[in-house]
């Protein structure tokens, strides 16, 4: 036991503790941007949270070399995210998109700089919630908003033109406003196949994205469908 303590209370030993689980907590975050195709995932995320405690010891390190204010690099590092964050957010015409995920990348920042300043209950804590407002804060806002957009890449395979006639009767019955159709130029093609992407506003009261989704990807010539929200 009194071994184990005193590997423990190593310098070496915690700082392999602290990078291993800053990667590990904003990890699960990534895992969740990656499931739904989000352009930072979980490489990006665990990374992002690797650098935040590194960031956090090297303070501390420099701190005990040289006394000095050990709370202005992560200062700075906290300033430098926004360009990082402003790297994922996309705007495609009336619509907006990253920006969850860029407030993501915020999170997992925080949370390895918490994680590298040995505030581990608040940076587990932190994990859980913001995962959890990930996963699921669209339930909720689906219960309370009236209408939502929806933001879909479809990749059709064959027949693209009575396809898309099909998916604008489909939208028609479903009260789905179509207001934007989004196809590739000619040279960016694939023979025999086309991906587009369509955006509108729906009724979620009346339909939900779950279903509209589902429907869609039982439509022939539709191999794949992504939310892009």
């Amino acid at each position: 036991m009194e071994t184990f303590t005193a590997i423990y209370n190593t310098i070496w030993f915690q700082a392999l503790l602290k990078l291993v689980l800053g990667a590990l907590l904003t990890g699960i975050i990534g895992l969740e941007r990656s499931s739904l195709n989000k352009p930072a995932g979980f490489g990006t995320h665990a990374i992002l949270g690797v650098s935040a405690v590194l960031i956090v010891l090297c303070s501390e390190y420099l701190g005990y070399l040289y006394d000095i204010d050990i709370s202005r690099i992560p200062a700075q590092l906290l300033s430098g995210i926004g360009f990082i964050g402003a790297g994922t957010i996309i705007r495609n015409g009336v619509n907006v998109k990253g920006v969850t995920t860029a407030a993501g990348l915020f999170s997992v920042t925080c949370i390895g700089m918490s994680v590298g300043a040995g505030y581990y209950i608040g940076a587990i804590l932190a994990t859980i919630i913001v995962y959890l407002i990930l996963a699921y804060s669209h339930n909720i806002s689906d219960k309370f908003e009236r209408f939502n957009i929806i933001d879909l890449e479809l990749k059709i395979t064959d027949d693209v033109n009575k396809t898309i006639a099909n998916i604008e009767d489909y939208f028609a019955t479903k009260k789905i406003e179509i207001k934007g159709i989004k196809r590739p130029d000619k040279k960016e093609k694939a023979k025999g196949e086309e991906i587009i992407e369509i955006y509108g506003d729906y009724d979620a009261r009346q339909v939900k994205k779950n279903q509209i989704i589902t429907d869609l990807i039982s439509m022939n010539n539709i191999s794949e469908v992504n939310d892009q929200e």
